[in-house]
């Protein structure tokens, strides 16, 4: 369904007040009465946002899973994140006759894996969770920078591994799993922000910055792949003998990739275009260097040649990353420019 445009006139009365009618329809569909308060929000671009909901808090929004027993684990997992993501407060998970151990398993791993959510009630066949963290007070771009922070320290930790280093690779794997956390709270912020207007005056952010931030968020969850992905193949190379210059190179290529990294997020938070623009046009320099690091990956004997490639690659695919970042940037940017 398109959106409707309507056209209404503004009119004068009293001889110094502006007034425009409401759409019959909308009023009614909202249940609008006599003398109801309704809310006009100015938008960024000049427009005004006209909306009943006068409420400062956060929407209480309730959400019942019914399940039966035998239900895939990893589905109700996803409709658990899935819930989360969507801003719901509430979430009630039931089941007749009572709630199997596997599944009070899969709820608990929902918990840890999620930010402010807590189990408020359980019984034999009902248990439910709700938010006890309010969203506004976790700045996005914090989160962001957290992010950031944590994916840095495991892309260093990975290269290290690879030299020799006693580096736990368990470590960097409960990382990653922080770094998806954040994500899914950026997401979450995101999704509520779309539904409550009145959050984003609370966040004190505009649409156009939670947007970019989800954008960003979403990139630096798939470098963190990218990182554990490193640490593994990492790991099958520790015993193996690989050329010094490899070494060396592989390095020289992480260094560049996490350089491209931390200029992307700095263009981010700093609102720098230009410095957005430079690390687009570095990303060169990397790929230049993964092709000869392929080249003498083939030197390599059967495994070590292809964990060799899968490292080179993500490496790569981090560069690539990076520029991502800087193009939602110079996007957000240039759309953020006042005419």
């Amino acid at each position: 369904m398109g959106i409707l445009l309507e056209i209404r006139r503004v009119q004068m009365t009293g001889g110094s007040s502006y007034i425009i009618t409401l759409p019959k329809e909308w009023v009614k569909k909202l249940n609008i009465g006599k003398n109801d308060p309704i809310g006009l929000i100015q938008q960024p671009d000049g427009s005004l946002l006209v909306t009943p909901k006068m409420e400062k808090e956060h929407i209480k929004r309730t959400i019942v899973f019914n399940i039966e027993n035998g239900l895939d684990q990893d589905f109700l997992f996803r409709k658990l994140i899935g819930s989360y993501i969507a801003g719901y407060n509430s979430v009630t998970i039931s089941s007749k006759p009572r709630i199997q151990p596997t599944t009070r398993s899969t709820i608990r791993r929902y918990i840890h894996a999620t930010i402010g959510q807590e189990i408020v009630e359980e019984t034999d066949s009902s248990i439910v969770i709700k938010d006890l963290l309010n969203p506004s007070e976790m700045p996005l771009q914090r989160t962001i920078k957290r992010m950031h922070i944590i994916v840095k320290g495991m892309f260093e930790d990975a290269i290290q591994s690879l030299k020799g280093e006693d580096v736990s690779i368990d470590d960097i794997a409960i990382r990653d799993n922080e770094v998806d956390r954040l994500h899914w709270l950026v997401a979450r912020q995101h999704r509520i922000i779309q539904n409550n207007v009145n959050f984003i005056d609370k966040m004190g952010i505009t649409t156009n910055t939670a947007t970019t931030a989800y954008l960003i968020s979403r990139i630096i969850e798939r470098i963190g792949d990218h990182v554990n992905r490193i640490a593994n193949e990492s790991k099958l190379l520790r015993d193996k003998k690989i050329d010094v210059n490899t070494i060396n190179k592989i390095e020289l290529a992480s260094r560049q990739s996490v350089s491209l990294l931390n200029n992307s997020i700095g263009a981010f938070s700093k609102k720098e275009i230009k410095s957005a623009n430079d690390t687009i046009e570095k990303t060169a320099e990397l790929k230049k260097i993964c092709e000869e690091i392929d080249n003498l990956a083939l030197e390599n004997q059967g495994q070590t040649a292809i964990a060799i490639g899968y490292i080179v690659e993500s490496i790569r695919r981090i560069g690539d990353y990076s520029q991502d970042i800087s193009e939602c940037v110079i996007n957000h940017l240039v759309g953020e420019q006042k005419i």
